[in-house]
């Protein structure tokens, strides 16, 4: 019986030697060219096993006799990028904030350079147009010129590398508004809110020259006594209608009762002094970007010696 081969008498192929219900199955050989392709790729799976990393281990695969491996290609890579940016990154790196401007390539690279750093590590508060607002209340915005520490490139550039209240670092941005309702009563917080909204143009009315002596006597310290702000504590513009947290009188009188203390990391450490230059740039050239004041200062100073000298 083993030796006996059933023929399918209509193809003449040899069938496999059962049946079902009357049924045979053929054994129709397998094509020449499909077996060789099988046959490769079984060798070529074996010669890959041994070139390349291959089996999993406990910690690690097998390495193969190349020592290839995707991480190492892409270290590689990366070394190459680096090795090709380093001219102008060291350009920038020595080139002082104010003259990077001059020169049009290193301006290109900055804003390019800042723009991915600044979607990287600055959207998730300021949003991707650093507008800030659309990300709710409390988060700056960048595009507009209200600063509360002054938007020249050295005030930025030091916002940006010591952050805003960092109680871990001493030469971070600090300013602290007292939380007034442990201060004053609720009729004077009521005041004050209504006097900050008619010097800001958002009500009109007479204000008394009791809640005159109370903005004096509370705000004027840091706010100034015309509530324009003072840059040299942080202290907003109370006069413009540009308002971090609000500026409706609900959003006002609890700013003054409960006080804000709003937080801004600190990237010095975290990211080197070029991408802390380029991120500078960047947001300097959103459109709320100023003249270094202290340049203008100087300058200003240099012309009025020369003008004596003459």
């Amino acid at each position: 019986m083993a030796d006996k081969k059933y023929i399918d008498e209509a193809t003449g192929t040899e069938t496999v030697g059962h049946e079902w219900d009357g049924i045979q199955e053929l054994d129709t050989p397998m094509p020449r060219w499909w077996l060789w392709s099988l046959y490769a790729t079984i060798i070529w799976g074996v010669i890959y096993v041994i070139l390349y990393p291959a089996w999993p281990m406990v910690n690690s695969a097998t390495k193969g006799v190349l020592g290839w491996s995707s991480r190492g290609e892409l270290h590689a890579e990366m070394a190459a990028v680096e090795k090709e940016r380093a001219p102008i990154l060291a350009a920038l790196a020595s080139t002082p904030l104010e003259e990077i401007a001059k020169d049009e390539r290193l301006m290109q690279t900055a804003i390019q350079g800042g723009s991915a750093a600044f979607k990287v590590h600055c959207v998730q508060c300021h949003g991707s147009g650093a507008d800030g607002v659309r990300m709710g209340s409390g988060y700056p915005n960048l595009n507009d010129d209200d600063w509360l520490w002054g938007g020249d490139l050295a005030s930025l550039e030091y916002s940006i590398k010591h952050g805003i209240r960092n109680p871990d670092h001493a030469e971070t941005r600090q300013s602290q508004m007292p939380a007034f309702g442990e201060i004053l009563s609720g009729t004077e917080i009521n005041n004050l809110t209504a006097y900050i909204r008619t010097i800001s143009g958002q009500q009109k009315g007479e204000i008394s020259n009791a809640t005159k002596i109370l903005f004096a006597n509370n705000c004027a310290s840091c706010h100034g006594k015309d509530g324009k702000g003072g840059r040299e504590f942080g202290a907003p513009n109370l006069t413009d209608k540009i308002w971090l947290y609000g500026g409706d009188a609900a959003a006002i009188r609890t700013t003054i009762e409960k006080s804000r203390q709003g937080v801004m990391p600190r990237w010095g450490g975290r990211l080197d002094d070029v991408t802390i230059k380029m991120l500078t740039l960047y947001v300097h050239s959103l459109g709320g970007g100023e003249a270094n004041l202290a340049k203008i200062v100087d300058e200003d100073k240099g012309k009025a010696e020369a003008g004596r000298a003459k």
